[in-house]
């Protein structure tokens, strides 16, 4: 059954008790920290060891590309759960897909902890850990869009940046929380130690942050943009109706979010392998730049999605790709220094300008489409940005550097990127005074 014509729905009341703002900002916030957290785990657990372990080969680069490639192919998987959970969550609710999502990604992070490696299995080893990361990359196409949307769908129309970015502060919360985790069990038991097993003790983990996570979720209320759209207009295959009615906003959408994704998955996955292996850099040095830039990071997303709601979504994310496109080579270059300070500050710089970007995208993306399309369309845009920008980041830098042996390079990869993405948010409209319900 195609989509008909139907009278606008009524515009839904937002979120006014204080009780239920703070249950839809914590459970649109907890899930994707999560989900980001499991995915920072096992970049970094690629950087370090799963390499030899899953992927054993006389070259150390063949060992680190394998590992990066199957962190790619997780990236691979998430346009399937943008038609799943897209599906679920245009036709029968968004609270529905984020419960799901969470439950299927932790099942996949907890398996990954318990994986034989290729000295125990053999083949099966890396067949299976490829099989559990395409699970994880399902998971990750349903959560971002989920999120935004059940914080987006019950905020204030003069507050809906703002509520939207509490979710774009879980990438970088969850790469700390990572961090967290990861740093003292490197300390305790050595990077021998750790190789050895202990990287197991970071994915296990992950199971307590499940079990948090749907508590939550299951307390929240559905979107009320959700509740009161007639059922009638909802598409049997919203992914389909998508590329037939807005092909040209949903590929400009893509574009708009793609320089992002490669600075940030850049800056906080492949330094970590390029910088101690390349360089000579300490890995505690690169880590904790990383780390101390992902902080700066968060602080920046909810006072950038307040610009957002008072200026317009266009000039902030403008002046952050702007900003990304001439740091960029400042940013990576400082990994020629070897100077842990100067590292830290040109990363802490480079992904507060990318939250610029970043931050008010979490409205952009879903004000560019109707509300029956809307988490498919949101989670499309981004996703896909996400994958070819950030997904193959690693891989192509691992490439580039074996061509060219120079960190400019990173800049010059991650720069062209966000101009890619400052020319598309220059053709797309304002969105900020767009009716949302409809």
């Amino acid at each position: 059954m195609s989509d008909t014509a139907a009278p606008s729905p009524p515009k839904p009341a937002p979120a006014t008790d204080k009780r239920t703002v703070s249950r839809v900002v914590a459970a649109s916030l907890i899930g994707t920290v999560i989900e980001y957290y499991d995915f920072a785990v096992y970049g970094t657990a690629a950087a370090l060891v799963l390499g030899p372990a899953f992927f054993p080969s006389g070259s150390p680069t063949v060992q680190t590309l394998a590992a990066f490639l199957t962190f790619a192919g997780a990236f691979l998987a998430r346009p399937f759960g943008v038609v799943l959970f897209g599906t679920i969550g245009d036709r029968l609710g968004r609270k529905r897909a984020l419960v799901l999502s969470l439950l299927l990604m932790g099942a996949a992070t907890v398996g990954v902890g318990l994986l034989p490696t290729y000295e125990s299995a053999g083949l099966l080893a890396p067949v299976l850990l490829v099989a559990l990361r395409l699970l994880q990359g399902v998971s990750m196409g349903g959560e971002w869009g989920g999120a935004v949307l059940l914080a987006a769908e019950h905020a204030p129309p003069a507050r809906r940046a703002m509520f939207a970015s509490i979710p774009q502060a879980g990438p970088p919360l969850g790469f700390l929380l990572s961090s967290a985790v990861i740093l003292p069990t490197l300390a305790i038991a050595g990077r021998d130690g750790f190789a050895a097993g202990a990287w197991r003790i970071p994915f296990l983990f992950s199971a307590a942050l499940i079990i948090i996570g749907l508590w939550v979720r299951s307390r929240v209320t559905e979107s009320p943009v959700f509740t009161s759209a007639p059922r009638r207009t909802a598409s049997r295959f919203p992914l389909g109706t998508l590329v037939k009615e807005h092909p040209g906003r949903l590929l400009l959408g893509v574009g708009a979010a793609i320089g992002g994704s490669s600075v940030y998955y850049l800056t906080t996955v492949y330094s970590l392998q390029y910088a101690p292996k390349a360089l000579g850099i300490s890995q505690g040095t690169v880590l904790t730049a990383a780390s101390l830039a992902a902080a700066a990071g968060a602080l920046a997303t909810v006072p950038a999605a307040r610009l957002a709601d008072k200026v317009g979504r266009r000039p902030v994310m403008l002046a952050g790709l702007v900003g990304c496109v001439l740091w960029a080579l400042p940013m990576f270059g400082s990994l020629q220094t070897g100077n842990g300070l100067l590292i830290t500050g040109a990363f802490v710089i480079g992904l507060v300008l990318f939250t610029l970007s970043f931050s008010p995208i979490a409205a952009f993306l879903p004000e560019l489409f109707p509300a029956r399309l809307r988490y498919t369309g949101a989670s499309a845009a981004f996703i896909l940005a996400n994958t070819l920008g950030g997904g193959f980041a690693p891989v192509v830098a691992t490439w580039l550097n074996t061509h060219w042996a120079s960190p400019l390079v990173l800049g010059c990869y991650a720069g062209a990127l966000c101009l890619v993405s400052l020319v598309c948010v220059l053709v797309l409209p304002e969105t900020r005074d767009r009716e949302f319900a409809a």
